[in-house]
């Protein structure tokens, strides 16, 4: 789980490197989608990576399931569009973060990742979505200290930060996760399908 700071606006709003969105936003999914598109386009103008997606989080804390939820549901959706790490079958968390990321550069010349990731930040960011370049730094939020990862990263504001992480994630509703979950899944599926420029050949699930 990363660390969130931000304001809620009123309209999806793009602020130079990053993305940001609410899930009960009507558009939600089409703008995340083609936020994404935008942005791998730029990361890979040649369209020579590998798209990979990193979700990053576990099953046993409620807040922090929002990686393994996407990953999942982006298997279920779409089980051949690209490589998925991090399922609630088979986590990406804090103690097997390295040896995943070393998999993928075993398995992959030019990967490009996509992190995933729960986050905690102001009551008014709950339920908002950050997409930006870079990568994103697992862990922080719980002070925990993970090499940071991706060229992409997607970031879903679960709950208030700043005092008892672990506590506060672990009451976290589920309701916001599942539905958040959703819209990056379906904004995922969405913005590979409508990107014939990408590599896509090597796919599979870790």
């Amino acid at each position: 789980m990363s660390s969130g700071d931000i304001q809620k606006p009123i309209t999806p709003v793009p602020t130079g490197e990053e993305f940001r969105i609410f899930i009960d936003d009507q558009n939600a999914v089409s703008d995340l989608a083609k936020a994404l598109k935008k942005f791998l386009r730029e990361q890979d103008p040649l369209g020579v990576y590998q798209v990979v997606l990193l979700c990053i989080g576990t099953d046993r804390s409620t807040g922090d399931s929002l990686g393994p939820l996407v990953g999942s549901r982006v298997v279920q959706l779409a089980p051949d569009l690209f490589p998925v790490y991090g399922t609630l079958d088979d986590p990406v968390h804090a103690v097997n973060l390295k040896e995943k990321l070393q998999q993928i550069k075993q398995a992959y010349s030019f990967p490009l990742i996509i992190a995933v990731d729960a986050c905690l930040g102001q009551l008014q960011s709950v339920g908002s979505i950050t997409l930006g370049k870079g990568p994103i730094y697992p862990g922080t939020g719980v002070h925990k200290k993970l090499p940071p990862v991706g060229e992409i990263f997607i970031s879903g504001v679960v709950n208030i930060g700043g005092y008892l992480e672990h506590l506060v994630l672990q009451n976290t509703r589920l309701s916001i996760v599942i539905k958040m979950a959703e819209c990056i899944a379906q904004g995922l599926v969405a913005a590979l399908r409508d990107s014939p420029d990408l590599e896509k050949t090597n796919t599979g699930v870790g």
